[in-house]
């Protein structure tokens, strides 16, 4: 979890990659109507997220092992997708300069850089997650994960 630009897709099919389980990305389950928003610079109202969460928390319940990277922005978001004591969340925590800078090098995605801001506004950081910073190579922070959640 983490905000757009952290570096959730990158690790999580890494991560997925190497333990042999699925790998999904929150971002292929938006709507048509929540990408045109976003792409436009719109932020996301909780009720646009709402059915999005619930199609992310039935793919949960229907997968075995697997790794969703998702925002998860805020505490309510991730009560929705913790189906059972076997999710567990790690966030990639980076500062808002750090990851302006990726985002601005990204060019294949429909999230534009001004709505960052509103990502970290919105951002409620878990207590209950590993905290990894996105300091760290994608290699060194899969060897965190790996660690820190005993896989």
């Amino acid at each position: 979890m983490g905000v757009s630009g952290s570096g959730k897709t990158t690790v999580g099919s890494l991560l997925a990659r190497k333990l042999h389980w699925s790998f999904f990305d929150a971002d292929d389950f938006h709507s048509v109507e929540n990408r045109a928003k976003m792409s436009l610079g719109t932020p996301l109202t909780d009720e646009d997220r709402r059915e999005w969460l619930e199609n992310l928390r039935a793919l949960l319940l229907k997968t075995t092992h697997g790794v969703l990277a998702c925002s998860a922005l805020k505490r309510s978001y991730r009560r929705i997708l913790a189906i059972h004591d076997q999710v567990h969340f790690v966030y990639l925590k980076g500062t808002f300069e750090q990851v302006e800078s990726r985002l601005k090098n990204r060019t294949d995605h429909y999230m534009p850089v001004k709505l960052l801001a509103s990502q970290f506004e919105a951002l409620e950081e878990p207590k209950d997650a590993l905290i990894v910073d996105i300091t760290h190579t994608p290699d060194e922070i899969l060897a965190i994960i790996h660690k820190g959640l005993h896989l």
